[in-house]
């Protein structure tokens, strides 16, 4: 072994210090300490303490050699002693495991086993099981067949019972069993119906049908009974017993409501039916017939005695009559409809049928007296309470039950309104159109006048008397016109004060054509369609103008001018406010059929000329131009009260501005006419003029012209103003009637003026001393 060799075993066993200090306890029986020695020493010294040679000491090559291979040996001793212990716990481990593997094997050898096993006896199973489930398949079908047909037999089966039960002599409607068969007897015949296919279908269905119409006639026989036992029990008490015909007709309706309840049921299970057969709709409808007649009969004679009773009673007075006799058929409709809603569920028309006849008892006793009602406020009362009480009130609060009386109100109400229109065509031609004026009707402005004294003396006393006293509190004022708008176009804008109220604001100072007029159509308005009170409003307003007019032209005559154009403006305003609340056109659509092409056309044809045009065998023939040029043509055209009524008062407004503007300086309107007819003819080229060298135009002769004027407007301008404010009454309105007057005057003063400059010189001037411009303001200023 050579030097280096020895040389590498010894830096192997000296340098791994850590390997000597990995050492486990398994290979050292020492265990090392945990600090690091401190030297290389140490270290040998416990390594020797380790192979038991701490005693021994090294002196030689040998020793060294022998020391190093006891070293290496207990190295390679301590090295390899691991693995070999690994190696005999992994032979274990794989001992053990070679016995598992072996008792796994033994294991799915018994498991191959069961399982061959198990599926040979789950097939046996399972093919038991599709068995058993095929016959358990088969025997519900069986079972379900025959409950099949047992259901459908049990329809046929029942045929005998029901038989049984409706053949028995102790079956009554009444009894518990009857509704039940009964609905089981329906049953069957809708089941057979639906199934025509089935065996002996149209036997059994007959059957059935056989037995329907036997229950269906003890159900019929027994309300029937009923109800005309009730009527004839009724009907056979004795009259002694019922002191009047409200007790009589309190005893019809409480009898009847404690039999209800005896068919109230039965009655229902036929309504119920109803829809779905036909036999108990045929059935419920001879119940009802039945019922219906039963009422009649018992209410028929009581309703005529008390309405006949009702006329007596009201006689002279119409509008307690309708309103009694209405209120009573108020009482009869809603009564049996609660009556009826006792025995049934479901509504009938024949029920209103039924009320409509009762209420034809009231209508054949009213109708005469309608046909002789001759007053107006009488008609208009009656449409009154046919209109807002019965139909508006009573009918509108309660339409399902008051239905067949509405029916009858109507046409009382139709035949009123009929009426009306026709005593109110006979009033406008009477009392309107032929009204003939008493002298007391025409005299304005007398009546005026008077009537203001005995105002001015009211008021005069009333300020004697002290303020707390009782008669502080009279007025001039109308009763009759409380509830009218004061005429005048601008007072409703500018209210007078009570004690100013005018004489011609009264109702009863007005003149009675227009009176009438306005209440007319008061009392129409309300009453009657609004196409129909439209036309006859353009009748009546028509006449009423018409009437004005000639009252006019009366009162002109016998007074002056003014007062019959006042009286006439002062009407037309009355009119005019009056007819303003009414909410509708006073127009109406008149068709006329002109005749003029048709008469051209005559005129033509007759032309000696044209008779060879008979015969030509072309457009140009006479006769055929005659057909197609001579058509006569239909036109329209409407007339409206309104606008007449305002054409006629913006007519007299400017009638009575121009009368009033020629009264005061139609003298000055001559004069400038000849002043212009003279300028026009030198712009003709006449001879030149010198205005005051004319005989007509000489200063003194404009100054007398001028005083005159002056003088006119001076004494005649108080007398109009003092009629307007008579007649009108009302500062607006006398204001805006003057003004044009007003404006005329003063125009026409600045023409004269512009003139007087232009054409005279300034001695003249003050020879004619023309008012100046403030002078005429100031004069016509007592009408502002």
């Amino acid at each position: 072994m050579s030097f280096d060799h020895i040389a590498e075993k010894s830096n192997e066993s000296l340098l791994p210090i850590e390997d000597l200090c990995s050492l486990t306890s398994q290979s050292l029986s020492v265990t090392l300490a945990a600090a690091i020695p401190e030297s290389t020493e140490d270290i040998l010294l416990k390594g020797f303490t380790t192979l038991g040679m701490e005693d021994e000491r090294i002196e030689t090559a040998q020793q060294f050699f022998s020391w190093f291979a006891q070293l290496q040996a207990q190295m390679d001793q301590d090295e390899g002693a691991k693995y070999r212990q690994m190696r005999d716990y992994l032979s274990g481990f794989q001992e053990q495991c070679d016995a598992i593997l072996n008792d796994v094997n033994s294991a799915l050898q018994h498991l191959e086993s069961l399982q061959k096993q198990y599926l040979f006896v789950s097939t046996k199973t399972g093919t038991l099981h599709e068995a058993c489930e095929q016959l358990l398949k088969e025997q519900s079908e069986l079972v379900d067949l025959a409950e099949n047909i047992q259901q459908k037999l049990s329809y046929f089966n029942e045929l005998e019972n029901i038989n049984t039960k409706l053949n028995s002599p102790t079956l009554s409607v009444n009894s518990e069993g009857f509704i039940p068969m009964l609905a089981k007897l329906d049953d069957c015949i809708t089941y057979i119906s639906s199934h025509p296919n089935f065996k002996d279908y149209p036997v059994y269905l007959v059957k059935f049908k056989q037995c329907l119409s036997k229950a269906m006639h003890l159900m019929k026989t027994y309300t029937v009974n009923t109800l005309q036992n009730l009527t004839s029990q009724l009907i056979k008490r004795d009259p002694s017993s019922v002191p009047n015909s409200d007790n009589a007709f309190t005893l019809f309706y409480v009898k009847f409501r404690a039999a209800a309840p005896k068919v109230r049921t039965l009655i229902e299970q036929i309504e119920q039916r109803s829809e779905k057969m036909p036999e108990y709709q045929q059935l419920l409808n001879e119940i009802h017939q039945c019922y219906l007649a039963q009422r009649e009969h018992l209410l028929g004679p009581s309703i005529a005695s008390t309405v006949t009773e009702l006329t007596n009673q009201n006689n002279r007075d119409h509008c307690a009559l309708v309103r009694s006799g209405c209120s009573f058929m108020v009482h009869v409709c809603q009564d049996e409809h609660q009556l009826y809603n006792e025995f049934f569920t479901k509504p009938t028309p024949k029920l209103d049928e039924l009320l409509e006849k009762l209420c034809g008892s009231l209508y054949d006793v009213f109708r005469p007296l309608i046909i002789h009602v001759i007053h107006l406020e009488t008609l208009s009362e009656l449409c009154g309470i046919l209109k807002n009480e019965m139909l508006e009130d009573h009918v509108q609060n309660n339409a399902a039950q008051l239905s067949a009386f509405a029916a009858g109100v109507q046409q009382m109400l139709e035949d009123v309104q009929e009426r009306l229109v026709y005593r109110t065509h006979i009033y406008i031609q009477t009392d309107i159109i032929g009204y003939k004026p008493a002298p007391g009707d025409l005299a304005y402005p007398d009546k005026l006048e008077m009537m203001e004294q005995i105002a001015q003396s009211l008021k005069d006393e009333q300020k004697k008397l002290p303020s707390d006293a009782s008669f502080s509190d009279v007025r001039l004022e109308d009763p009759e016109s409380c509830n009218l708008i004061k005429s005048g176009t601008a007072e409703s804008l500018h209210p007078r004060p009570q004690a100013m109220i005018s004489p011609a604001d009264l109702h009863g100072m007005w003149y009675p054509t227009v009176r009438r007029t306005l209440v007319c159509l008061s009392k129409l308005y309300r009453c009657i369609d609004r196409a129909v009170f439209q036309g006859l409003s353009q009748e009546a307003l028509s006449a009423c103008i018409h009437s004005l007019l000639v009252a006019a032209d009366s009162i002109t005559k016998n007074k002056t001018q003014v007062d019959g154009q006042l009286f006439f403006i002062k009407h037309l305003l009355i009119l005019r406010e009056q007819i303003a609340p009414f909410h509708t056109e006073f127009t109406i659509k008149e068709i006329s059929l002109d005749l003029k092409k048709t008469r051209d056309a005559a005129f033509k044809i007759l032309n000696p000329k044209t008779v060879p045009r008979f015969f030509r065998l072309n457009s140009h023939n006479a006769l055929i131009q005659f057909l197609l040029e001579g058509t006569p043509e239909i036109r329209e055209h409407y007339i409206d009260s309104k606008k007449d009524v305002d054409r006629h008062l913006k007519s007299a407004c400017e009638q009575f501005i121009q009368q009033q503007t020629k009264q005061f300086i139609e003298q000055l309107e001559e004069f400038m006419s000849k002043v212009a007819a003279l300028k026009t003819m030198a712009s003709q080229g006449g001879p030149k003029y010198n205005l005051s060298q004319q005989p007509w135009a000489q200063p003194a002769k404009v100054n007398d012209l001028v005083s005159s004027i002056y003088k006119t407007i001076k004494t005649k301008l108080p007398s109009t103003l003092r009629s307007m404010s008579l007649y009108l009454a009302n500062k607006d309105t006398e204001f805006i009637l003057f003004k044009p007057v007003r404006n005329n005057i003063q125009q026409m003063f600045q023409k004269l003026h512009a003139l007087l400059k232009e054409e005279f010189s300034n001695e003249d001037l003050q020879i004619i001393a023309c008012p100046s411009m403030e002078q005429v303001n100031l004069l016509l200023s007592v009408s502002k």
